[in-house]
């Protein structure tokens, strides 16, 4: 169950990375792009591009944010540049909506320079079960 909630938030990190205009370069869960590598030892979720700017998506919960590690893992991919421009690489972060207030404290807790180059996206879940046995209406019967 844990895996399947995990795979919807990526999806819907996925969706915002489109609204941005970003194409997908790796994902994880994905079935013909392949799984993005380690970054300084922490997992990333997704990695995509826009022109010649990139963009690294990492997935939270309830559980990620009382790591203790998580403002480290934040830190480092947030300052991360690109190799040869040295362009900053821009951090997506989902989370639940419900989690927005203890979100917000940890990055408040970040230098200036780190948290320009965080975006914070808001996921909204839906109950699984639910998504595709909900009847339409109809004028006709």
């Amino acid at each position: 169950m844990l895996d399947l909630m995990k795979r919807q938030s990526v999806d819907l990190l996925i969706d915002q990375f489109w609204k941005n205009g970003y194409l997908t370069i790796s994902r994880k869960f994905g079935t013909y792009l392949p799984e993005p590598k380690r970054m300084g030892g922490f997992d990333v979720d997704i990695v995509a591009r826009y022109k010649k700017d990139y963009a690294i998506g990492i997935t939270l919960n309830e559980e990620d944010l009382d790591n203790p590690e998580l403002k480290n893992k934040i830190e480092f991919l947030a300052t991360r540049q690109t190799k040869f421009s040295n362009k900053k690489v821009l951090l997506f972060v989902g989370i639940p909506n419900d989690l927005r207030k203890k979100m917000e404290f940890i990055i408040s807790t970040l230098d200036e320079n780190i948290r320009k180059n965080i975006k914070i996206q808001f996921l909204n879940h839906e109950p699984i079960s639910n998504t595709k046995t909900k009847k339409k209406k109809t004028f006709f019967n």
